[in-house]
């Protein structure tokens, strides 16, 4: 077909114009020569680099049609990592860092009254039964405490109750100082069980600021209860470094301080406290929910587990030896929670409470075979890594059966049980330990294990309350 004479272009910039015609009686003028780039007849052309114009405010405003280069998408892409995802989240790191010094001393301050008590009174079971009553005490109060934070709010709760509980210690102090009646020991000890749960105040910030996301609050769950175990494993080396070397009352008094300033800062971190939920009408107890007792039982039994363990090991090989089984079970948390856990948590309790069973009868056999303290630090950082799987996973099945108005009433619940499972536990040790020796002492914490297996078994209908 010819080419019009109007469609020729008039300028002979481009060696070869590429020019078009319509049939018709008007012809479309030429189109702009394209750049000399040749391109895959399978793949579509990249899309020019002009801008995109348009009219905002009445400015011409442009933005750039290219995609983001591949360092801006690396920059873009969230961190592999679920823990620093986690604490991405706004705030998380402020709020963590004074719960990490406030749960320090949970490891320090048991461990420093057994020592402190102890050598005043050379009698390891006058030490275990005054731990095992300030426990019991605070199994008893710290429900109520959890439900005036969830009623009132943390900070305005937590900061008194830790003033209280500061003072318990101080009286604790006091009496072994000045040699007072023994029954001075039991009350002073007792007056510290005021003490918030800042594990469970946290793990509430958690479950607010991640709802409805499994899979992070999973990774907040290890994360806590890792930092327990990092409190456990710090605490008790520092509690016998302070006792050893400075005197007795030291590791009391460093543990109170550290308690204090670290709930002043927790509480301060006002942008991540959860909203208090006020109530229409009485809400029943978390310990109706079903499943709940059942779980709390085990909760109960894992505790013991726990108590007996410290009372014997400090007396088998002193107190910093805790910080290998609390260094076994940290390093198997933050496994646990870089992975995708199963769905069926009760499943997952059952075989965690399996291992942990098999695993507490590691430091029994180094003992009674007298082997070498090299040998027993193993067995104990063996035997606690099925210890915060067993902690993760019973958190879960706690935060899915509890009303998010009581989160803080539920986990302190079980923290609760736990307590009273380690006072429990701790009495055991003491007693085995004075009556039997410290070899036959390991049978408490492995039988308070397979008693927990059992409770597990026979409950099997835990877990199946409310999913939040």
């Amino acid at each position: 077909m010819p080419i019009s004479p109007a469609a020729r272009p008039e300028t002979t910039a481009a060696p070869r114009p590429a020019v078009t015609a319509r049939p018709g009686p008007r012809a479309r003028p030429a189109a702009a020569p394209r750049p000399a780039r040749h391109t895959r007849p399978d793949r579509a052309p990249a899309p020019p680099a002009t801008p995109l114009l348009a009219v905002s405010g009445g400015q011409l405003v442009a933005a750039p049609r290219s995609a983001p280069t591949g360092a801006a998408r690396r920059r873009a892409r969230p961190s592999a990592n679920p823990y620093l995802r986690l604490l991405a989240t706004p705030g998380a790191r402020a709020f963590t860092a004074g719960n990490l010094i406030a749960r320090l001393p949970m490891g320090m301050l048991s461990v420093s009254a057994v020592i402190m008590i102890a050598g005043s009174w050379g009698s390891y079971a006058l030490a275990g039964a005054v731990t095992a009553t300030g426990l019991a005490a605070t199994a008893v109060v710290a429900p109520f405490t959890a439900r005036l934070v969830d009623r009132f709010g943390q900070a305005r709760v937590a900061v008194p109750a830790t003033a209280l509980a500061v003072l318990g210690s101080l009286a604790l102090v006091l009496c072994v100082h000045h040699d007072a009646p023994a029954w001075t020991l039991f009350a002073a000890y007792a007056a510290t069980a005021t003490t918030p749960n800042t594990g469970g105040m946290s793990r509430a910030r958690w479950a607010h600021l991640h709802r409805g996301d499994p899979a992070a609050l999973h990774t907040a769950n290890s994360f806590e209860q890792a930092a327990d175990e990092l409190c456990f494993m710090l605490g008790p080396v520092l509690a016998a470094t302070l006792c050893g070397a400075l005197f007795p009352e030291a590791g009391t008094l460093v543990g109170a301080a550290l308690l204090m300033t670290g709930v002043l800062i927790f509480a301060a971190q006002r942008a991540t406290e959860p909203p208090v939920t006020p109530r229409t009408k009485t809400v029943a107890s978390p310990l109706r929910t079903p499943g709940m007792p059942a779980l709390l039982a085990v909760f109960l039994a894992t505790g013991a587990v726990f108590g007996a363990m410290e009372v014997v090991s400090i007396a088998h090989a002193g107190g910093a030896i805790l910080a290998l089984q609390a260094a076994g079970s940290c390093a198997a948390g933050l496994l646990y929670g870089s992975l995708r856990p199963a769905r069926n948590a009760r499943l997952r309790l059952l075989l965690c409470l399996a291992a942990m069973t098999a695993l507490m009868s590691l430091p029994l056999l180094a003992a009674a075979a007298s082997a070498a303290l090299p040998v027993l630090a193993l067995c104990l950082l063996l035997a606690g890594a099925a210890t915060a799987p067993t902690m993760v996973t019973g958190m879960t099945l706690v935060q899915r059966a509890t009303r998010p108005e009581q989160l803080n009433e539920g986990m302190t619940l079980s923290v609760t049980a736990l307590l009273g499972g380690v006072a429990a536990g701790a009495a055991a040790g003491g007693w085995l330990v004075e009556h039997a020796g410290t070899a036959s002492g390991y049978t408490a914490p492995m039988s308070a294990a397979a008693l927990a297996l059992v409770v597990a078994i026979a409950g099997g209908g835990y877990g199946r309350g409310r999913r939040t």
